[in-house]
């Protein structure tokens, strides 16, 4: 399990990015973060991959603390952030080069057909379009079997028909090991679409606003009355938090 315990962060300039923040993910649980600019939801992925070290409180994973990027915990970037001198069979092997290499050909190979890329392996990351990149970034991450996947809007550079092909395709490839992921979204939907649970986070400093569950059957369709429902219990959250973070200081 996933413990974040009473979590603070403070940077040097003096700006508090999260306070008392307390959250418990389970194992294979798909859990958004959804709020605002400045709620402190890229700072708690960064947290969380031991990019960063919290000011108070621990980060655990099953118990280990999390002081340093680990190698049960993955990352995906908004960007692919793929390595222009490799293929695309080359990136998604990259992070398990220490395997046999009979082993590592399979799973690449497996990685492949699994985001419909096995004609592309022998590609260049610049002959990909963008949706085609970000597959390949997904496959890298989790051709490790990574026990946590981090995702940092990683979708949100797309058009709205590579978005939800890539959201599918997330799913698809969660369920082959079942990860814990934590995806950070702006977009509710998407939120809804693939999450467990969504966490609703407010700002200044970052903390947690509402914890919402989603008890919805997949695949779930956008606009049937339940999502809806959920949608508008979020955005109820969200919208006096987006009012009292716009007031002019003079007016608090």
């Amino acid at each position: 399990m996933l413990r974040l315990e009473n979590i603070g962060k403070t940077y040097p300039s003096g700006t508090q990015a999260l306070a008392h923040l307390t959250l418990s993910v389970r194992p294979a649980e798909i859990l958004a973060v959804v709020g605002g600019s400045g709620c402190g939801k890229s700072t708690l992925l960064r947290l969380i991959a031991g990019l960063d070290r919290p000011s108070a409180g621990r980060v655990d994973l099953d118990g280990e603390a999390i002081t340093a990027p680990h190698p049960a915990v993955g990352v995906v970037f908004q960007e692919p952030r793929l390595l222009a001198w490799l293929t695309v069979a080359q990136n998604i092997g990259f992070g398990i080069a220490h395997l046999p290499r009979a082993e590592r050909a399979a799973r690449v190979e497996l990685a492949l057909q699994r985001i419909g890329l096995a004609a592309h392996g022998e590609r260049w990351p610049r002959e990909l379009s963008g949706g085609q990149a970000q597959r390949v970034a997904l496959a890298r991450a989790l051709i490790a079997q990574p026990r946590v996947l981090l995702l940092d809007e990683p979708f949100s550079a797309l058009d709205a028909f590579t978005r939800a092909d890539l959201q599918e395709h997330l799913l698809a490839l969660w369920e082959d090991t079942r990860p814990t992921l934590v995806l950070v979204t702006h977009d509710i939907d998407e939120a809804l679409l693939l999450a467990d649970r969504i966490v609703v986070m407010q700002p200044n400093p970052g903390r947690v606003a509402s914890l919402v569950s989603v008890e919805l059957p997949r695949p779930r369709e956008p606009g049937a009355p339940d999502f809806e429902a959920l949608k508008r219990q979020i955005l109820n959250v969200l919208g006096p938090i987006r009012r009292q973070t716009a007031m002019p200081a003079a007016a608090e």
